[in-house]
Parts: structure tokens; C-alpha cells; sequence
């Protein structure tokens, strides 16, 4: 897909899938986990409104050695197989090993990249910005700029972004992370209608700020269901508040049970303030759903931890009780 039309289909509005990386309990990757979980994505959406994110936060990119991250890429790539644009997580903590990792990206026949905020160095503004206009005048597909303070530890404010949507022409989307609704507005202002800014912070964040002009938002939740997740993406964009408060409620018992799990496992070592996530336990609540549904969720690489066979039981009555998810055959 050319930078022109990837833009295009992303300012429609569609829901960007950050893809979970299965691994086995040994900590192996799991590749044909990976594949049919591909498959299964694209099935269930009839390919339509769909972006697929490889190798972002929720799928441990961190986690991953150079050789994991090619063979990662070719097989979402492969199984995809042209049906929805691929934008592949490919920010390292540096610049040039960016590049590294976004041109294997293109070779690949990814159609994108998502690009993190340079993390552990804590850049100038202006190092900020050559960054990112480094990394974009190096490759010829998309770049999705992911400005995630929670990981990063830095922002990105919207003056730079004003410069880079100026001077960056393959710049084709924001993922927007910020939990302040002032400042997340303030970045839709500023693109405009040049680019389109996605909601970073999953569903009930979408459906909170829907109206002030997010085209679609990225989700974990849809790697075991995506459904749920392209109703809710629909409301959103017929501006339905009536239906965006519904799936607000319908998703509350697994929002709680997220929230539960990370007092539970805790305390959390962050230095971060609330409203700024606290863990990322969400990651293990979402492959544990996934095995429970009959998909290859598999486990987490350490730091991460899985959750406790009590929990798993707790999660069971969630998905099929109160979300009324059936396995999937």
C-alpha cells in the first residue's frame, strides 16, 4: 500500500490491532501461534477497517533480538498477504538502529512502521525532532508516530508535531497516549486533517473522546474480540453516544479485572504519577483471554509475569459470563 493510500484508509478510521507475540512456556516464540492468530484477525473482520501493529508495546517488542524481529515481520506479513496495511513496531532507543529495524520493515512488504518516542536518553526538543525526520526521509512507507509518554518517559508536544506533519510527508498517523483529554484534543487540532490522530489508550478512552475528532483507537483487547471492537469503532464514528456508553458498560468488568490484577501482582515499580499507566499486567490478562478462547495467546517474556491459575478461573467467568465471548473452534 503507497504512503498516499495508507493515509487514506487510516483517516477513514479503522481499529489498529497491536498484536500479542506468543510465547511458548520456555519463553520460545511461538511463529505458527503467531500466523494463525494473524489469519484468525483478518477472518473475523473480513479484512475490512482493520490495521495490524506488530511488535508494539503489547507484543514485547522489547523483548525480542534482532533475528526474533525479522522472522516476526515476515510471518505477519506473509499470513496477512496484502488483505490489511501491516505496520510494523520498529523503534529501538536510537536512531540509527531505528533505521536499521524500519528498513527490514519495508523489505519485508510491510506497509508502515510505528515509531515510539526515543526512550532512556531523554532528547532536546530539536533531537526530538531529527529523530523522527531521520527515520522518515530514510524509508518510503508510512510512519505512524506513537507518542507514548507512559513508556518513553518524554512527550512530544504539538509544536513538533506541527513541524514534522510539515516537513515529513510519510508521516500517516499519531497514536495518541497522553491521558490528558486538553492536550490529546490539542494534537487533533494541530494535524488537522493532514494526518489522523488514533486514541493510544484502548477502548473506553475512545469511547470517551470519540467526538473530539480520534478517527479509530489501537487495541489489544481485539486479539480475541475483534467484533465487539469494530461495533465500538462504528459508534464512535457515527457519533452514537447512546452506543459508546453501552460498550463503556459491557467493558467494564474486564477493565476492573485488569485493574485488579495489578494491585494484586503489585505493588508497581513505576515512578509515574496516576493518570499514567502503572504496569503493563494488561499484556498477560490479554494472552491468558486468548488461550482461554481457543487462541494462541501463549505466555509472557520476563520482566512480564503470567497470572495465577485463580485468576485465570476469575477471567473465564468474565469473557464468557459477562462479555458472552464463545470459544472459538
Amino acid at each position: 500500500m503507497k504512503v498516499s493510500e495508507l493515509k487514506d484508509y487510516l483517516s477513514k478510521g479503522v481499529v489498529m490491532v497491536v498484536q500479542i507475540t506468543p510465547f511458548a512456556i520456555d519463553e520460545s516464540l511461538d511463529l505458527a501461534a503467531l500466523k494463525d492468530n494473524t489469519i484468525f484477525l483478518i477472518e473475523q473482520t473480513k479484512h475490512d477497517q482493520l490495521a495490524l501493529i506488530p511488535l508494539g508495546s503489547t507484543g514485547e517488542f522489547y523483548a525480542v533480538n534482532f533475528e526474533e524481529y525479522k522472522k516476526i515481520v515476515d510471518t505477519v506479513v506473509d499470513a496477512s498477504n496484502g488483505k490489511v496495511p501491516v505496520i510494523v513496531g520498529s523503534a529501538q532507543a536510537g536512531t540509527k538502529l531505528t533505521i536499521e529495524y524500519a528498513k527490514y520493515a519495508q523489505d519485508a512488504g510491510a506497509d508502515g512502521v510505528q515509531i515510539v518516542l526515543p526512550y532512556y536518553s531523554i532528547p532536546s526538543e530539536e533531537g526530538l525532532f531529527l529523530h523522527y525526520k531521520k527515520i522518515c526521509e530514510a524509508i518510503d512507507i508510512g510512519v505512524v508516530i506513537y507518542n507514548n509518554p507512559d513508556a518513553s518517559k518524554i512527550y512530544m508536544k504539538p509544536h513538533i508535531l506541527r513541524r514534522l506533519i510539515e516537513e515529513c510527508d510519510n508521516i500517516v498517523a499519531i497514536k495518541e497516549n497522553t491521558p490528558f483529554i486538553p492536550t490529546l484534543y490539542k494534537h487533533v487540532i494541530v494535524s488537522g486533517n493532514k494526518v489522523p490522530v488514533y486514541q493510544g489508550r484502548g477502548e473506553w478512552w475512545y469511547a470517551a473522546t470519540a467526538l473530539l475528532g480520534v478517527k479509530g483507537f489501537v487495541s489489544s483487547y481485539a486479539n480475541f474480540m475483534p467484533k465487539i471492537c469494530l461495533d465500538l469503532l462504528e459508534a464512535g464514528r457515527q457519533c452514537n453516544i447512546s452506543k459508546l456508553k453501552e460498550y463503556m458498560e459491557l467493558l467494564r468488568p474486564l477493565d476492573e479485572f485488569i485493574g485488579y490484577i495489578g494491585e494484586k501482582y503489585g505493588p508497581s515499580t513505576t515512578i509515574m504519577p496516576y493518570p499514567y499507566s502503572q504496569d503493563n499486567l494488561y499484556i498477560s490478562v490479554v494472552k491468558a483471554s486468548m488461550n482461554i478462547l481457543g487462541l494462541g495467546g501463549g505466555f509472557s517474556r520476563l520482566p512480564l509475569i503470567n497470572l495465577m491459575q485463580e485468576d485465570i478461573e476469575k477471567l473465564k467467568d468474565i469473557l464468557f459470563n459477562k462479555l458472552k465471548l464463545k470459544k472459538y473452534e
